[in-house]
Protein backbone atom coordinates (compact mmCIF):
# COMPACT_ATOMS: atom_id res chain seq x y z
CA UNK A 1 0.00 0.00 0.00
CA UNK A 2 3.03 2.58 0.36
CA UNK A 3 2.09 5.88 0.92
CA UNK A 4 -2.17 5.13 0.31
CA UNK A 5 -1.96 3.63 3.75
CA UNK A 6 -4.17 6.67 5.44
CA UNK A 7 -6.59 6.09 2.22
CA UNK A 8 -6.74 2.13 2.66
CA UNK A 9 -7.81 3.29 5.96
CA UNK A 10 -10.40 5.65 5.32
CA UNK A 11 -11.70 3.60 2.53
CA UNK A 12 -15.53 2.55 3.07
CA UNK A 13 -14.43 -1.33 2.67
CA UNK A 14 -11.51 -0.68 5.81
CA UNK A 15 -14.01 1.04 7.75
CA UNK A 16 -16.85 -1.08 7.56
CA UNK A 17 -14.48 -4.14 8.34
CA UNK A 18 -13.50 -1.86 11.43
CA UNK A 19 -16.65 -1.41 12.28
CA UNK A 20 -17.97 -4.80 11.73
CA UNK A 21 -15.13 -6.26 13.71
CA UNK A 22 -14.68 -3.81 16.74
CA UNK A 23 -18.72 -2.80 17.03
CA UNK A 24 -19.97 -6.29 15.62
CA UNK A 25 -17.99 -8.39 18.35
CA UNK A 26 -19.43 -6.43 20.64
CA UNK A 27 -22.82 -6.34 19.93
CA UNK A 28 -22.83 -9.93 19.18
CA UNK A 29 -20.99 -11.58 22.01
CA UNK A 30 -21.95 -9.06 25.15
CA UNK A 31 -25.52 -8.78 23.49
CA UNK A 32 -26.86 -11.72 23.71
CA UNK A 33 -25.20 -12.95 26.30
CA UNK A 34 -26.35 -10.27 28.44
CA UNK A 35 -29.94 -10.82 26.90
CA UNK A 36 -29.64 -14.66 27.75
CA UNK A 37 -28.49 -13.74 30.53
CA UNK A 38 -31.64 -11.55 31.54
CA UNK A 39 -33.90 -14.46 30.07
CA UNK A 40 -32.64 -16.89 32.35
CA UNK A 41 -31.77 -18.96 29.31
CA UNK A 42 -27.69 -18.62 30.66
CA UNK A 43 -26.21 -17.68 33.96
CA UNK A 44 -23.45 -15.23 34.37
CA UNK A 45 -20.04 -17.24 35.90
CA UNK A 46 -19.24 -16.35 39.55
CA UNK A 47 -17.02 -13.40 40.20
CA UNK A 48 -17.44 -12.30 36.39
CA UNK A 49 -19.22 -9.03 36.20
CA UNK A 50 -20.58 -7.02 32.93
CA UNK A 51 -17.35 -4.95 32.69
CA UNK A 52 -15.72 -8.01 32.23
CA UNK A 53 -18.15 -9.25 29.94
CA UNK A 54 -18.15 -6.62 27.42
CA UNK A 55 -14.20 -6.76 27.49
CA UNK A 56 -14.36 -9.86 26.27
CA UNK A 57 -16.83 -8.83 23.81
CA UNK A 58 -14.21 -6.34 22.54
CA UNK A 59 -10.87 -8.23 23.18
CA UNK A 60 -12.78 -10.92 20.35
CA UNK A 61 -12.36 -8.48 17.76
CA UNK A 62 -8.62 -9.27 18.16
CA UNK A 63 -8.99 -12.46 16.09
CA UNK A 64 -8.19 -11.41 12.26
CA UNK A 65 -6.98 -15.01 11.03
CA UNK A 66 -10.90 -15.88 9.61
CA UNK A 67 -11.37 -12.55 8.74
CA UNK A 68 -7.82 -12.48 6.17
CA UNK A 69 -9.06 -15.79 5.12
CA UNK A 70 -12.61 -14.16 3.88
CA UNK A 71 -11.03 -11.36 2.67
CA UNK A 72 -9.35 -13.11 0.55
CA UNK A 73 -12.25 -15.21 -0.93
CA UNK A 74 -13.89 -11.92 -1.11
CA UNK A 75 -11.85 -10.19 -3.29
CA UNK A 76 -9.60 -11.00 -6.29
CA UNK A 77 -8.45 -7.77 -6.84
CA UNK A 78 -5.01 -7.51 -5.33
CA UNK A 79 -5.99 -3.67 -4.27
CA UNK A 80 -8.97 -4.55 -2.45
CA UNK A 81 -7.99 -6.85 -0.59
CA UNK A 82 -4.80 -4.80 0.82
CA UNK A 83 -7.17 -2.10 1.67
CA UNK A 84 -9.82 -5.25 3.30
CA UNK A 85 -6.01 -6.16 5.41
CA UNK A 86 -5.62 -2.50 6.65
CA UNK A 87 -8.93 -2.65 8.21
CA UNK A 88 -8.56 -6.23 9.93
CA UNK A 89 -5.70 -5.06 11.07
CA UNK A 90 -6.39 -2.09 12.40
CA UNK A 91 -9.47 -3.13 13.74
CA UNK A 92 -8.12 -5.99 15.75
CA UNK A 93 -5.11 -3.33 17.18
CA UNK A 94 -8.18 -1.19 17.93
CA UNK A 95 -10.02 -4.18 19.68
CA UNK A 96 -6.61 -4.97 21.71
CA UNK A 97 -5.75 -1.63 23.19
CA UNK A 98 -9.85 -0.67 24.32
CA UNK A 99 -10.06 -4.41 25.24
CA UNK A 100 -7.06 -4.41 27.37
CA UNK A 101 -8.73 -0.73 29.35
CA UNK A 102 -12.22 -2.47 29.46
CA UNK A 103 -10.74 -5.71 31.64
CA UNK A 104 -8.47 -3.53 33.55
CA UNK A 105 -10.98 -1.49 35.05
CA UNK A 106 -13.39 -4.63 35.18
CA UNK A 107 -10.64 -6.44 37.16
CA UNK A 108 -10.73 -3.83 39.72
CA UNK A 109 -14.25 -4.06 40.25
CA UNK A 110 -14.78 -7.57 41.71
Amino acid sequence: IGNNFTNALFDPISLGIILGLFIGKQVGIFGFSFIAIKLGIASKPEGVNYTKMYGAGILAGIGFTMSLFIANLAFSSEELLNIAKVGVLTASLIAGIVGFIVVKFGLKKV
